[in-house]
């Protein structure tokens, strides 16, 4: 699993244009089965993604993809994480622990 954390790197007003080709990407993604949560931060300065891969590789080939990565709006902090807990619904996530 990954937590993969936006920050924005241009004004809002920037931010905004891109905005309908950025969700249209994470519906993509969503429909793909490699995002499970994804939101803004608050205070509105990036967002949060929860996602699924089988590899580092792949989930960067999918950030650089992001509209707001080609337009140069935001930058991510991809954090890989071994999930061993997980809430109902999720079960099919989670690892062994080692």
């Amino acid at each position: 699993m990954f937590v993969l954390e936006l920050t924005y790197t241009a004004p809002l007003e920037a931010v905004d244009a891109v905005l309908p080709a950025h969700v249209a990407w994470l519906d993509e993604q969503y429909a793909q089965g490699r995002f499970l949560a994804s939101g803004r931060k608050n205070p509105r300065e990036g967002g949060v993604i929860i996602a699924v891969a089988p590899d580092r590789a792949e989930i960067e080939r999918v950030t650089a993809g992001d509209p707001f990565v080609t337009a140069g709006v935001c930058a991510y902090r991809v954090t890989e994480f071994v999930a061993t807990r997980t809430a109902p619904g999720l079960e099919r996530y989670r690892e062994p622990q080692a």
